[in-house]
């Protein structure tokens, strides 16, 4: 066997080099070494005294032998080692390194080894040579936009992976609009982000609040008008009632500051001033007749006063039929008609200054609790349909204020235990003075520049909570109401200081108190909630609890405005979430909130929206180009090919764009960025499917269909994405995708490969009857039905399954595109007809005769008509004579073409 440094073959057959045998007679298991010959090489190198230049000769000659094979050593491999005292660290020394590593596996330490000559070969065991780790790049961290230092924080939950959360819910007294959708939407980004992108077991709790002024006012007031309505007013009373109901709205008017609001406000007195005329003539014209004073619409049905269409009666009173209450009168039919028309029209009109008119004469006497609680119940229902239709997850647990009320007492008596609060007149306050002046702790956290805002202040207690005899039992006009002492037509619990309601701002902090416990990870809400409202929260809350870090993480949601504007009912602006859906998809409206930062204000505008479907069709064409190269038949094994340099270059900007993807997640949660990232991906993926198709060759579908996953995946992490698709948005309604396309899919592409082949035939046929019937199936028939074919020459058609609506909007886009060619096609041919009628109207015209009609201009002229000299008599200069000159000759040139074309016959 050979050692070590047993060698090929050179190229110097004259070289001797070191031979080793074994030893037959050594003893078992170890073998004998037998130098048969010391090479020059050898003797030269350990003449070398300088390591470095021995390290460089012993390289040369090892990169001419094999001595990695067997496992037996030669004297001089011995001889060698012992000269070295470590391997080389140039890394261009592989030999030598090598070597080393080979014989210290047997012999040991350079230095410790035995002395030479008396070691013997044995069958030495290799070794794992030293592993060093990458180097390897710092992981990006998640930081969050905090509003408590205005700053991007690293995110670090309390415990471990659990991240609790609580979410400022909605007052439940009106229709859920998009301010609404903008905070909720947003919110459900985020926490599946957290959840499913970053794996975080998120807890997230969010109140209802259906205890507020504006809901007891509302309640009232819709209690009251039905009351009123019940009681089928006489139309004298409603002459006596609304005028009173003007009265008070006349004040309400004049002190209203805000000029759009004030400008809604007159809107309405002017509609209600109007609907107030028609009902006095009707009953001055009723007058006439003795009845007049008796009928009153309870001799009618009621449903006709207050039936919503104004032109017809409900439950089949015609008028003929309502005739028949006037004793037949045609004369009494008609007024009678317009006395209930007059009617329903005010009570429509008046609703609302009525409401707030009988509130304010009989609110006081409204005293059972049901009846504040009937409306936020329906309101609540009403916006889980709009958050399930939005596609927002629910929450992990739900609060109501009313459920909770013995809890907000014994959290609000913690509170004056602790000394942060009083009793003033059955209320409780908190006291801010003394809480800002406490070591341990700070008011203001959150926007500490607004303290003492005391509009702010004011908005935050309600409306029915600023009276001036509630404002003077307070210590200081900076503290608020922790527990309010009910008012009669006010609900009302039982608490140590009698019977009242609990304060806006209590509310949350004792039931996230309650579920979440002293501290909490995240707390959002709105950007208007910063102050008071989250102030305040802290306050009273680290007040209870005695600490400083009752919320960690405070997020807030950015402002919503309409086409630049506040959304305002003033401005006929408000936008409910039931009115946007009925123009755009939750997917839509999501998209354009993913393309907008959470934090930022959004512009609710057809701008905004005409980028999110540009962005959903961009994305939609994609999945669906991908869908059809994996509906390519090909073989198991033909489903992996060969990649080439562009398949290479697409997979390294995938990762690389999916780590951008992670960055940008990573920076706030900032989903515009991550899907512009997702933007340039499908980008390159288009323009590679581009340049294959232009090449002739299939797309590597393993690779496309990687990306579309990924795609899909982050899609369905943002809520793009509402059902259980594999791949790209859902096709057909809710419930269908899953297995539409995978039915359907197999007809449609045999329609597809059996059209394409009459295609071929006709065409080579010369049949175009069949090839227009074939673009008919494709333009007209299959659109109806959700299926879009994609002819391409020289390859196979595309399928793809659209939605219906998508497909018949491209249908009359391409229509109204063609119709535009053709309006500008008979444009065009109109306008060069008109050049050519007037070239020819011009070229019929002498040129002696060109000038004669100009008599404004000119007054003498030669005998061959043109002109000698201007209006005034005066001879025309040379430079004017010689344009002249020039006009007549090129006009003689165009009448000899005339005449010409007269002659020959050609002119038509």
């Amino acid at each position: 066997m050979t050692g070590l440094l047993s060698h090929r073959p050179t190229a110097n057959p004259g070289r001797l080099d070191p031979r080793l045998i074994l030893n037959r007679g050594a003893t078992p298991g170890r073998a004998a070494l037998t130098v048969l010959n010391e090479t020059p090489d050898y003797r030269s190198i350990l003449s070398i005294s300088d390591e470095a230049a021995r390290v460089r000769a012993l390289d040369e000659h090892l990169s001419t032998r094999s001595y990695v094979q067997g496992y037996c050593l030669s004297q001089a491999d011995v001889e060698v080692f012992r000269r070295l005292s470590a391997p080389p660290a140039d890394t261009c020394l592989f030999h030598v390194a090598r070597w080393f590593r080979h014989v210290e596996a047997v012999l040991g330490s350079p230095r410790g080894a035995g002395q030479p000559g008396e070691l013997q070969a044995s069958k030495g065991r290799r070794v794992q040579p030293p592993w060093s780790p990458p180097a390897g790049s710092e992981p990006c961290k998640l930081r969050l936009y905090n509003s408590l230092t205005r700053n991007k924080d690293v995110f670090i939950p309390q415990h471990g992976r659990r991240v609790t959360w609580y979410c400022c819910g909605p007052t439940v007294y009106d229709a859920s609009h998009m301010g609404h959708a903008r905070s909720y939407i947003s919110f459900d980004i985020l926490r599946r982000v957290l959840r499913d992108y970053f794996k975080f077991d998120v807890f997230y709790c969010m109140n209802i609040t259906d205890i507020d002024d504006k809901i007891i006012r509302r309640a009232r007031q819709n209690y009251l008008f039905e009351q009123y309505r019940e009681k089928q007013p006489r139309a004298a009373q409603l002459l006596e009632d609304v005028p009173a109901a003007l009265k008070l709205f006349s004040v309400k008017l004049s002190e209203t500051t805000d000029p759009d609001k004030k400008q809604m406000l007159e809107r309405t007195q002017q509609a209600v001033q109007r609907a107030l005329e028609p009902l006095r003539e009707a009953v001055r014209a009723g007058r006439c007749w003795s009845w007049s004073q008796a009928i009153h619409p309870g001799a009618w049905p009621w449903e006709m006063v207050v039936a919503p269409s104004r032109v017809r009666a409900v439950r089949g009173v015609s008028l003929t039929e309502a005739g028949g209450r006037t004793g037949g009168d045609p004369l009494k039919h008609v007024h009678m008609w317009t006395l209930l028309l007059s009617l329903q029209v005010l009570l429509e009109e008046a609703k609302d200054l009525l409401s707030d008119w009988l509130d304010s004469t009989l609110g006081s006497e409204v005293t059972d609790n049901s009846i504040f609680s009937k409306l936020p119940k329906f309101w609540e229902g009403e916006f889980h349909k709009d958050m399930a239709a939005l596609n927002i997850l629910p929450p992990d647990v739900l609060t109501r204020v009313s459920e909770y009320v013995p809890e907000i007492v014994r959290f609000v008596q913690k509170i004056v235990h602790n000394g942060y609060g009083y009793v003033s007149n059955g209320s409780v306050y908190f006291d801010t003075v003394k809480f800002a002046s406490s070591d341990r702790h700070s008011y203001g956290k959150l926007v500490p520049e607004a303290v003492g805002d005391q509009k702010a202040l004011q908005e935050g207690e309600g409306d029915l909570s600023v009276s001036a005899d509630r404002l003077s039992e307070k210590r200081s006009p900076n503290d608020f109401a922790l527990w309010k002492a009910s008012k009669p037509g006010e609900p009302s619990w039982p608490s140590p200081w009698g019977k009242g309601r609990p304060g806006w701002h209590i509310e949350c902090s004792a039931m996230a108190g309650t579920l979440l416990g002293a501290s909490m990870d995240i707390h959002g809400g709105g950007f208007d909630l910063r102050f008071p409202h989250h102030d305040n929260e802290l306050a009273q809350s680290e007040a209870h609890f005695e600490n400083d870090c009752w919320v960690r993480y405070f997020l807030h949601t950015g402002h919503l405005t309409i086409a630049g504007c506040k959304m305002s009912k003033s401005l006929k602006n408000f936008i409910t979430i039931k009115d946007a859906l009925r123009q755009h998809s939750a997917r839509q409206l999501r998209l354009a909130f993913l393309l907008h930062a959470w934090r930022d204000t959004l512009d609710y505008s057809g701008n905004t929206m005409e980028c999110a479907l540009q962005y959903e069709r961009f994305l939609n064409e994609f999945f669906l180009n991908v869908k059809d190269v994996l509906r390519a038949p090909v073989d198991i094994t033909g489903q992996f090919e060969k990649w080439e340099e562009a398949e290479a270059e697409l997979n390294e900007s995938f990762y690389s764009r999916k780590a951008a993807v992670h960055e940008a997640l990573c920076d706030s949660v900032d989903t515009r960025a991550a899907l512009e990232e997702m933007r340039a991906l499908v980008s390159q993926c288009n323009l590679y499917m581009a340049a294959q198709k232009a090449a002739r060759r299939r797309p590597r579908r393993a690779l496309l269909e990687g990306i579309a996953l990924y795609l899909t995946h982050m899609l369905k992490i943002f809520g793009a994405i509402e059902e259980e698709s594999s791949l790209g948005f859902p096709v057909g309604g809710p419930g269908s995708s899953l297995n539409l396309e995978g039915t359907v899919m197999p007809y449609l592409q045999a329609l597809s490969e059996f059209r394409e082949g009459v295609r071929k035939i006709a065409r080579k046929k010369k049949v175009p009857e069949v090839l227009q019937l074939s673009d008919a199936l494709r333009d007209d028939v299959l659109p109806e039905l959700g299926v879009r074919l994609e002819d391409h020459e020289g390859l196979p058609t595309v399928v793809k399954l659209v939605d219906r609506e998508t497909l018949l909007r491209e249908r009359e886009g391409k229509k109204r595109v063609e119709e535009e060619k053709r309006k500008k096609k008979e444009e065009a041919a109109r306008r060069r007809q008109e050049q050519e009628a007037a070239k020819l109207a011009k070229m019929k015209i002498p040129p002696s005769e060109m000038f004669l009609s100009e008599s404004d201009k000119y007054s003498r002229f030669d005998e061959s008509g043109l002109p000698t000299h201007d209006t005034e008599g005066k001879e025309l200069s040379k430079g004017q004579a010689k344009k002249l000159r020039k006009l007549f000759e090129a006009q003689e040139k165009l009448y000899t073409e005339y005449l010409q074309m007269v002659q020959n016959g050609s002119l038509q």
